[in-house]
């Protein structure tokens, strides 16, 4: 196991309370996350506030709000076509009078009563609550934020860079070693972000796709020796997806481990694994407890597998038991 591993707090306790809310940030934190997550889109009016995409009918009560019916349209975002209520087409001020709900309630039915509770955070009342709490702790509490569709926003003239890092900066985000990472799927924005901060940037990788602003690279391609050190020159680590280090067999168990982390670690950059979560549903065969995909089975077992790989940190759903499987 690696020293040390981050548990990285995918939209916060994201397994029991709606995600990208205060409230679920929170939980996370109380559970013993190092860092919570937001994925970062942008207002109409330029502010950046926490939302899984953009689109944000699966994720708001905007659709059930009559007075927001004219605001839906159809976008094509990193080369897909999306239909539905989108963040840059609201002012901060309107979109504070939706409510959150939950993603997946089928498989999180606990979560829907939650629905209609929490608003939709900005990114500095996510920072205001790191701060708050580390003062209750006593402990540094991270934020690992990700840029969402980078070069989409830029082409609507809404790029992140700016208002991301002067907010950073405002809080007393500059340094390497503090308790930030900035992650995007994107290559170029990470690239402009490194000439411009010493706060650490991740490269974030699936196993089928590549990054949306240069559709001639798969991130397969990146992911091999020459690779990772070309992503060396301008990260500090990669977030990648789970069967880029543990493939699964043709019926659903765990692997071998690839190369992938001794490769990476060769070239000096950490691994952050994404994204665990305690529903059969999204559990290897061995580790499920049963056919019910909403039922919880052993995530556990699961983790402790990718951290006898080598991992650096990971991203989870469910703090209390990613806790308990990096023992504390």
């Amino acid at each position: 196991m690696a020293k040390d591993p981050i548990i990285i707090a995918h939209r916060g306790a994201s397994g029991e309370r709606p995600e990208h809310t205060i409230a679920s940030y929170a939980l996370a934190i109380e559970q013993g996350a190092d860092f919570i997550e937001p994925d970062l889109v942008l207002t109409k009016d330029g502010v950046l506030v926490a939302r899984h995409e953009n689109e944000i009918s699966e994720t708001t009560d905007v659709a059930d709000k009559p007075q927001f019916a004219d605001r839906k349209a159809t976008k094509m975002i990193d080369g897909q076509k999306m239909t539905g209520w989108f963040t840059e087409d609201f002012t901060l001020a309107e979109l504070k009078t939706l409510r959150a709900k939950e993603r997946l309630p089928l498989l999180r039915k606990a979560n829907t009563a939650y629905d209609g509770a929490f608003e939709i955070p900005t990114f500095e009342e996510i920072i205001r609550l790191a701060k708050t709490k580390e003062k209750e702790s006593g402990r540094r509490i991270g934020i690992y934020p990700e840029t969402k569709h980078p070069s989409y926003f830029a082409s609507i003239g809404l790029p992140h860079e700016a208002p991301l890092l002067a907010m950073l900066e405002k809080h007393g985000y500059v340094q390497k070693d503090d308790p930030l990472f900035i992650q995007s799927f994107e290559v170029g924005n990470l690239k402009a972000l490194r000439g411009k901060t010493k706060l650490r940037l991740i490269q974030l990788m699936s196993k089928d796709d590549g990054p949306a602003d240069d559709p001639s690279v798969r991130y397969v391609e990146m992911a091999t020796r020459e690779g990772l050190q070309a992503i060396a020159a301008y990260a500090d680590g990669i977030g990648v997806e789970k069967a880029m280090v543990i493939p699964r067999t043709i019926l659903g168990n765990l692997y071998g481990p690839t190369q992938l982390v001794a490769d990476a670690h060769a070239a000096g950059l950490d691994v952050h694994v994404w994204t665990f979560r305690r529903e059969n549903y999204f559990l290897p065969l061995a580790q499920k407890s049963g056919i019910n995909p909403a039922a919880h089975g052993d995530l556990v077992a699961e983790i402790k597998a990718f951290l006898d790989a080598g991992i650096d940190g990971f991203f989870s759903d469910n703090v209390a038991e990613a806790a308990q499987a990096v023992g504390r």
